[in-house]
């Protein structure tokens, strides 16, 4: 008979045992801090490198005029050694990337770097009086613009084309 009071006890102190680790656990869950949501993105003031990009860069450089405030500026670079390589990123009102990228390099290393692998499409668009082409099937579509003082104009990101379009409309180019 002590054998078999022994094996209860010993069922008896592991259902106990993880009882008490199952309400540790719970409190642990309960009172240390959870977030599911994304990170919030911290907005960029980007008029410095905008200004210092239109004094350096040979070709206009394009930026955004207008949009509302639920578009945010999230990175920003301009590099006069790499074909005034101008990058101004963004996050739109839905959370999707939308970028501005301009250059003088080679157009089509450029275009491809920039949609990340896309191709161009036969569907065309008249946006602010100027005529961008579609690029869809990279990571990235995009919307290109040939030819501003030999520069390539892209704006591409994870956005739908309505919004990359939106972008486009606002761009002013000095």
């Amino acid at each position: 008979m002590a054998g078999s009071n022994g094996k209860q006890k010993t069922v008896r102190d592991m259902v106990l045992s993880l009882g008490l680790i199952g309400i540790a656990a719970a409190v642990i869950y309960l009172f240390i801090p959870h977030d599911d949501h994304a990170p919030d993105i911290k907005r960029v003031d980007y008029r410095v490198e905008l200004l210092t990009a239109r004094r350096a860069a040979a070709y206009p450089v394009a930026a955004p005029e207008g949009l509302s405030q639920s578009w945010k500026a999230t990175s920003v670079s301009f590099d006069g050694s790499a074909g005034n390589a101008w990058h101004l990123g963004f996050s739109d009102p839905d959370g999707q990337y939308v970028t501005i990228e301009q250059s003088t390099q080679k157009r089509a290393d450029f275009i491809d770097q920039a949609s990340q692998g896309g191709s161009a499409t036969k569907t065309t668009e008249e946006i602010g009086g100027r005529t961008w082409t579609r690029w869809t099937g990279g990571r990235y579509d995009a919307l290109v613009l040939e030819g501003t003082k030999g520069s390539t104009t892209v704006v591409a990101g994870t956005a739908s084309f309505e919004q990359l379009t939106k972008m486009a409309q606002a761009l002013k180019m000095a």
